[in-house]
């Protein structure tokens, strides 16, 4: 019975558009809780205050969902085809954040989903998790067998590279649950550790503060001279993950329209940005991630970058 219905949530999933999809136990990971301890204990999360404080929740999954016994992991290859030599200008824009906000999108599937479930069984009570809930998804989605977390922090998949976006359901019901993916097919490659330019990487942690996407996304306030580069990034950044080898091979490009780029990334000369005012970042970036670090932090990324004698 519970493999039945495994089954027809997978296959339910695919429908509304997940290319990926697992089940796992809902249980505490003893290492994965240890290991985010550590992290945050060596200030690995920066000034990220919300991931410390809703520590015990992303190490216990119970303590944010008491009846959690199960977890349906997602994926959704978000691949536009597209790399930053197709942009005109050299003001470089991470790919997630090219179309729309991923949030909305999974969102709004995973609502669908558990709509369903919930026709099927009345009395099902389940959470839809995004990166903004208190989960470790990256590990969710290794026990629901997706694939595994590579040397550059990212979860990596045979069949689409570590460009897809993760969400999660978390249900109060048991399923039938898929074995983890219990492999590391990172090997010795160190490609990513290798490219970063602000070394942020050691094998698979991440030093948020030197991490160029944090610094042009979290971090507020003005930048510090020699410290703060951006190495041309004025939202995120994508270098570990264009120099992995699976990306390289195994990029798929998405059937999703809303994550295609908007015109104005491909378009725009290093001039448009400079002249961008806050009017027009509203209206070019509604409905996008990029709304996240607002006016004034895309707008001092752009200066620090045409500071580091950037030609306009």
């Amino acid at each position: 019975m519970r493999e039945s219905i495994s089954n027809a949530i997978k296959a339910k999933a695919t429908v509304l558009g997940f290319q990926k999809v697992g089940i796992t136990k809902a249980v505490v990971n003893p290492e994965a809780k240890n290991n985010l301890n550590e992290w945050i204990n060596a200030g690995g999360h920066a000034t990220m205050k919300w991931v410390e404080k809703r520590k015990d929740e992303r190490g216990d999954i119970h303590a944010y969902f008491p009846e959690a016994k199960s977890v349906i992991s997602v994926g959704m290859n978000y691949y536009s085809g597209f790399s930053q030599s197709d942009l005109q200008s050299k003001h470089k824009i991470s790919n997630y954040a090219w179309g729309d906000d991923y949030h909305d999108v999974l969102k709004k599937k995973l609502f669908q989903l558990l709509g369903w479930i919930s026709e099927k069984f009345p009395n099902v009570k389940g959470i839809a998790c995004v990166d903004t809930s208190p989960v470790m998804e990256k590990v969710w989605a290794q026990q629901a067998g997706i694939g595994w977390q590579g040397k550059h922090t990212n979860l990596i998949t045979r069949d689409y590279g570590s460009w897809i976006f993760l969400g999660e359901l978390i249900l109060d019901i048991e399923l039938a649950y898929d074995p983890p993916f219990d492999e590391d097919l990172c090997g010795s490659c160190t490609a990513c550790i290798d490219a970063c330019p602000t070394e942020a990487l050691s094998s698979y942690k991440m030093d948020s503060e030197k991490c160029i996407s944090y610094r042009s996304i979290e971090h507020r306030g003005v930048f510090i001279e020699g410290k703060d580069e951006l190495d041309g990034w004025i939202y995120g950044c994508d270098i570990c993950q264009e120099v992995c080898p699976w990306n390289q091979k195994f990029s798929q490009t998405t059937d999703e329209p809303v994550f295609q780029p908007r015109s104005e990334i491909l378009s725009w000369t290093d001039k448009d940005w400079v002249t961008l005012d806050e009017n027009g970042f509203r209206k070019l970036f509604k409905g996008s991630a990029i709304k996240r670090t607002k006016f004034s932090g895309l707008n001092r990324n752009i200066v620090n970058n045409n500071h580091k004698d950037m030609k306009i």
